[in-house]
């Protein structure tokens, strides 16, 4: 069983994705990370993550095991994640890692931004979790000051609406929802219940019952 989880940044699809994968038993990928990753080896080796040459030779000798958490999770990191992904070369360095995992015996679910168009267009079940954006910058912006980043609201609701038109306005495997994806709205549900409605939406999709 493919679970294909897309959405925007702080709509909850990482949560619910992982949420899934314990539920009904299925490996984990969250592709967003491998683009982090990307950005942020670009970065450390001194080039620049609109350099499509740097960009590729950091995507394609890119350790999955070595992704350090505390390292991609930052503003910069989102912002450098975009950068590079809106390259069709980094895609596409990226791309076979993706369906290789997608492949593994018992099947995974992944969560990014193309899986159910791109990556996996033919998983089981399709996901795409949004919510508003103001509800998205607040979650985002307490995310990064929990962590002790000092940033304004305003600029990170900034941030993510540039991101958002980015994601979606690439040309290479552009942010949307395929058309035969489930739609969750986010906005006003706590993470339980967001967790329990994608749970409820991968058993009618598929007749299987959570483990949990």
């Amino acid at each position: 069983m493919i679970i294909a989880v897309d959405g925007t940044l702080a709509s909850g699809k990482g949560t619910i994705a992982k949420a899934l994968a314990k539920a009904f038993g299925l490996a984990h990928l969250d592709t967003g990370a491998l683009y982090r990753a990307t950005g942020v080896a670009v970065v450390e080796a001194g080039g620049d993550p609109t350099d499509p040459d740097a960009a590729e030779h950091a995507a394609r000798t890119l350790d999955v095991e070595a992704i350090d958490e505390a390292k991609i999770r930052t503003a910069e990191a989102g912002l450098n994640a975009s950068i590079v992904a809106a390259q069709p070369r980094v895609r596409q360095a990226l791309f076979e890692l993706q369906r290789g995992f997608a492949a593994r015996p018992g099947g995974a679910v992944l969560d990014g931004r193309d899986i159910g168009t791109v990556i996996c267009p033919d998983a089981d079940v399709k996901l795409y979790v949004d919510a508003d954006p103001s509800v998205r910058a607040e979650r985002r912006w307490k995310e990064l000051t929990a962590k002790g980043e000092t940033v304004a609201l305003a600029t990170i609701a900034k941030q993510l609406a540039e991101r958002d038109a980015r994601d979606s306005g690439r040309a290479d495997a552009p942010m949307r929802a395929a058309d035969d994806a489930v739609l969750l709205d986010t906005s006003q549900l706590s993470i339980d219940a967001a967790v329990s409605a994608a749970i409820r939406i991968v058993s009618d999709k598929t007749g299987t019952q959570p483990g949990i």
